[in-house]
């Protein structure tokens, strides 16, 4: 392929193409600059966390990966291979706990499908922390702009878009990393819409968090076969069998957000990096708050309760209406079970989804008086699907509630302080680093962009 043809530039991957390439760096406010860090650490954080997990640990052990000799670092380990490798296990650790923070534009989890990739390109091209970020902040436009162009149609469908739309963030980020050329970026978007993949059937089981790995290491690679002159299809986006009409539906879709208004404020200055306070999925967290302030406030004795009742969106409420989960997978995305847990413990932590804690007999009792039901669809939200309603009745009769409303995660005025950032960090680190790596990697993340070098960054993130 000698170049791309005068149609194939205006492809709307040619056009996306022309503006990951021109994308200007000095247009991240100081404002961005702290979010996108914010973002960065809190992934490394659940990426260290979620190494000791099953799903992680027979990854590591399938022959074939991890075996290739590389500079890329499994984090939490001493263990450095391929980048494709180091992305696949990183991408697979940093979604396992679902712990990770997410997005309600994207309808998913947006830092997943960046971090691995951008870190196993630092180790094997020497990038400097400051090409990180902008990196990422490039990744998380373009994540947020195919969202927009196929959302509610593709999440409702049943697609898992931090798979399926976080690959074109992997990709963009990465070939921007890379210095790829307006054409070889256009190609590499080209390949991914031919790996793009995941399905909400396996929420709950260790091949969600695959989905990520998976996801991350296909954009990465998409990057490599471009680079090396691979060919695709420049309209594999727009074409009648392409990813558009093919994913969503003929009509479905709307592709102007990816090529169009290309103007301030990126996305990364709006309040949408949605951190979690708790491990499990994002579509249930705003019922948990809901109920953690209802049983603290109103200082309920969980031995009194007689009935529970939840209220969710619809879309919040299809993947999660989870009555009796038989895994700690599965307690990740049951309502039910967290929300008796908040009930009962006035908390919900990491210990929570480990061993059998679902089976728990005071538990069990809640589960079995507990009932969730969809929201109507016109809450006092711009859509109502953040929303959540939940209530209690005692022994003698009393009724209590508490509403939530459009409370995605802790973000925009509800933003983690610094303090709490950091201790979820250290929570999390510990699993697999020292508390001081743990320290020292959380402040050098936090002044990312002062590192040309990073590797004694990358060094804390290592098992000594």
């Amino acid at each position: 392929m000698d170049g791309l043809t005068a149609a194939d530039s205006k492809s709307i991957l040619g056009s996306l193409a022309q503006h990951i390439c021109g994308f200007d760096p000095t247009r991240i406010s100081d404002h961005g600059l702290h979010a996108a860090k914010v973002g960065i650490v809190d992934t490394i954080g659940v990426t260290l966390a979620g190494l000791p997990e099953s799903c992680v640990q027979i990854l590591r052990k399938t022959p074939g990966v991890g075996d290739a000799i590389g500079p890329a670092l499994v984090f939490g380990t001493s263990q450095r291979t391929s980048a494709l490798d180091a992305t696949l296990i990183n991408g697979t650790a940093s979604h396992a706990l679902d712990f990770d923070d997410f997005s309600s534009i994207m309808g998913g989890h947006q830092s997943v499908p960046l971090m691995a990739p951008l870190f196993a390109l630092a180790d094997e091209r020497g990038l400097t922390g400051r090409q990180i970020i902008d990196a990422y902040v490039v990744g998380i436009e373009v994540e947020h702009r195919f969202a927009r162009a196929v959302h509610p149609h593709h999440y409702d469908k049943g697609w898992h878009p931090t798979a399926t739309l976080g690959i074109f963030g992997t990709a963009a980020a990465c070939a921007y990393a890379m210095k790829l050329d307006i054409e070889k970026t256009t190609i590499a978007m080209a390949i991914a819409t031919s790996m793009a993949s995941g399905l909400k059937a396996n929420f709950g089981t260790m091949t969600k968090p695959l989905h990520v790995g998976h996801s991350a290491r296909s954009g990465l690679m998409a990057c490599y076969l471009a680079e090396g002159g691979f060919e695709a299809n420049p309209s594999a986006m727009e074409h009648h069998q392409g990813f558009l009409n093919v994913f969503n539906g003929e009509g479905l879709f709307d592709p102007t957000p990816l090529i169009e208004d290309w103007s301030d404020p990126l996305d990364i200055e709006l309040p949408v990096l949605s951190l979690k306070q708790f491990a499990c999925c994002g579509s249930m967290q705003q019922a948990i708050f809901a109920m953690l302030d209802l049983a603290k406030g109103e200082d309920i004795d969980h031995g009194r309760v007689t009935a529970i009742d939840i209220g969710l969106h619809e879309r919040r409420l299809r993947h999660t209406n989870n009555p009796f989960p038989e895994s700690v997978l599965q307690a990740k995305f049951s309502v039910q079970y967290t929300v008796a847990r908040a009930l009962k413990d006035r908390a919900l932590l990491l210990k929570d989804f480990e061993g059998e804690a679902f089976l728990e007999s005071d538990i069990r009792r809640l589960l079995d008086i507990t009932t969730a039901h969809p929201l109507p669809d016109d809450g006092p939200g711009p859509t109502g699907q953040w929303d959540a309603c939940v209530s209690v009745t005692l022994d003698d009769g009393t009724r209590l509630a508490r509403d939530v409303h459009d409370m995605v995660g802790r973000s925009g005025d509800n933003a983690m302080s610094r303090d709490e950032l950091r201790e979820k960090f250290m929570d999390c680190a510990g699993l697999a680093i020292s508390s001081d790596a743990a320290a020292q990697a959380f402040d050098a993340l936090m002044s990312l962009e002062d590192f040309d070098d990073l590797d004694e960054v990358v060094s804390f993130l290592a098992k000594s």
